[in-house]
């Protein structure tokens, strides 16, 4: 092909026999992939940020601010928190809507790499190669089968292979429909994920390769005159967005010490990766309550590093102009390592993150347009050619060698995935809080094995189990003291007193609180700031409302009823006394002694 022939990318040949063959297999394993992910997905459960998605669409309105613009540990992601509050008005704390939607999203997904690859080779046989990578790469397991981080990942893997498909749509015809399709995915991928601004970057880089590989003059020049609308729309669509998040996300960027960089990047390529690249890791490693991680031999790291040299010395021997598909690559692999390190190192950071593998998902689209752009390329004439047989089969071997190892490690990882203790112990619960509704609970935090304390208020039974119907009212108030063990049976508990809640020296009364005055209960000792549990003994005049709280912190409001009672409130803050008062126009109530403390199974 010369260049003067390359002004628009190459498009499929006419509809022949061969067409419909290269299709049928085409799709074929994309029904074979989705059927292996849906047993994946529905054999999953909750985990993690998933009961903060399903606590957050509980307790706001799908539609509110507080719900869509929620800063999410750095991410903005209103499309998926709608999601998820769709999911939970349609069956409150169930797993199946959650497992279709990841099911649906690997679909589209897949779809839309098997028609940018289709776009790039045509009907070529060659084409299998690369959709079987992106198909089977276990590189995409653990963020598909994480219900939070599927909705990040699942939408940017489909925008990057749509949006370049359109790219190509666009150069090849001139049709303005697809630099709008175009804009409206990036848009919604950057609903899902603000990663997806990467989006038209992908599709610039994968039209000027295009025309790279070709031999068109002036690739890059090219490639922006050619499709020019889809960059001017989308760069104004990345721009509002970026205001909005500079807006509502507060920044994790930093700058990490050299020794987290070199580690996190060390194990994010060589035991992360690289291997799966080659169907690894085989092996999944996991201390609960953190997901898997890979955990490849030493000789499949070797293996890894030589395959990737192998095909980098081939491709630019062999093939012309593809150096830059490479660096290309590169590029967009480097940039997920540098968000990922430089917005989670930390202290508490282990280099095991980097072997998660959900921080390269999105990398499988990226190389396998990279693969296609290599075989899209002309091959040198090197005068040692391979007889047409002899590549087939070995093209045959590498695929059943990777198809077998990518088994093996989806089987490895469903079967660390499924050692999740949530599904029990929601299931627990949920019979728990329902068998008896009438009875309230003292809000308290959940397991650690389910969420630790670090995601807190979304760690606290009230959070967690907003949206489940049916269920006893979880306050900051009760009577009868139950609390869920590991198991999310609700046991009996008790208060495991740190403070004394001093008695008043209002004779035969204590501490006398009245309509419009404050009664303050001394501590023994002051208490520092904590989520306290203080027990309430009382004696009232009438049924009314008691306010309980710190000085300078939110008060509880307290229930109580004519005689003696006792109630336990849960108190946020510190300091060295409390303060109570009557908000109705009854009751007058004497308050005695009691306890400042934290709640725990009897």
């Amino acid at each position: 092909m010369t260049a003067g022939t390359v002004d628009r990318p190459r498009g499929p040949l006419p509809a022949t026999r061969r067409h419909a063959t290269v299709l049928a297999v085409a799709s074929a394993l994309v029904v074979i992939q989705v059927v292996v992910r849906a047993v994946i997905a529905f054999g999953g459960e909750f985990y993690w940020d998933d009961l903060i998605l399903l606590g957050r669409a509980g307790t706001h309105p799908v539609w509110s601010p507080e719900l869509l613009a929620h800063d999410h540990d750095g991410h903005l992601m209103p499309a998926a928190f709608a999601v998820a509050s769709l999911a939970t008005a349609v069956a409150p704390l169930q797993w199946w809507p959650a497992a279709l939607t990841l099911v649906v999203g690997q679909l589209l997904a897949s779809l839309a790499v098997l028609r940018v690859l289709w776009l790039l080779l045509g009907p070529r046989r060659a084409l299998w190669g690369p959709l079987l990578f992106y198909l089977f790469t276990p590189l995409t397991l653990p963020a598909f089968a994480w219900w939070a981080a599927g909705l990040n990942a699942l939408p940017l893997q489909a925008a990057l292979a749509w949006v370049a498909g359109d790219a190509l749509l666009l150069a090849r015809t001139g049709r303005r429909r697809y630099a709008v399709t175009g804009v409206l995915v990036t848009a919604t991928a950057l609903l899902f994920f603000e990663k997806s601004v990467l989006v038209p970057c992908v599709a610039f880089a994968t039209l000027a390769l295009v025309y790279r590989v070709d031999g068109a003059p002036a690739p890059v020049r090219r490639a922006w005159r050619q499709a020019r609308p889809l960059w001017l729309l989308s760069a104004v669509v990345v721009a509002v967005w970026t205001v909005s998040y500079t807006t509502l996300v507060a920044s994790r960027f930093g700058v990490p010490p050299r020794s987290m960089v070199d580690g996190l990047t060390h194990h994010g390529l060589s035991y992360g990766l690289v291997p799966t690249l080659i169907g690894g890791p085989w092996r999944w490693e996991r201390w609960n309550p953190s997901p898997p991680w890979a955990d490849p031999p030493p000789v499949l790291v070797v293996a890894g590093w030589s395959v990737v040299a192998l095909a980098l010395v081939w491709s630019v021997r062999r093939r012309h102009r593809t150096g830059a598909v490479w660096v290309a690559a590169a590029a967009y692999i480097a940039a997920s390592l540098t968000a990922m390190i430089m917005t989670r190192f930390g202290s508490e950071t282990t280099y095991e993150l980097a072997q998660t593998l959900r921080y390269f998902a999105d990398s499988s689209v990226v190389v396998a347009i990279g693969a296609a752009l290599v075989i899209r390329a002309p091959a040198r004439d090197t005068g040692t050619g391979v007889p047409a047989r002899a590549r087939t089969v070995g093209a045959a071997l590498c695929a059943a060698g990777f198809t077998a190892g990518s088994a093996i490690s989806t089987v490895t990882f469903a079967h660390s995935w499924a050692d999740n203790p949530t599904g029990d112990y929601l299931a627990h619960a949920k019979a728990a809080l329902t068998a008896h509704p009438e009875v309230p609970v003292l809000d308290h935090p959940v397991s650690v094995w389910v969420l630790l304390p670090v995601t807190y208020p979304h760690n606290l039974a009230g959070s967690v189990f907003s949206a489940l119907p049916g269920r006893s009212e979880i306050g900051a108030h009760t009577t009868q003291l139950r609390v869920f063990d590991d198991r999310g049976d609700l046991v009996p508990a008790e208060l495991f007193p740190t403070r004394i809640v001093e008695p008043g020296d209002v004779p035969d009364c204590g501490h006398a609180a009245r309509p419009g005055t404050v009664a303050v209960l001394p501590l023994d000792e002051p208490a520092g700031d904590w989520e306290w549990t203080v027990q309430i003994n009382y004696r009232a005049s009438a049924d009314g409302a008691l306010e309980v709280g710190f000085p300078g912190w939110p008060a509880v409001t307290v229930p109580v009823t004519a005689g003696l009672g006792t109630v336990y409130a849960r108190v946020d803050g510190g300091g060295a006394a409390l303060r109570a008062r009557v908000t109705t126009a009854e009751p007058a109530v004497c308050l005695g002694g009691g306890m400042l403390g934290v709640v725990v199974p009897s």
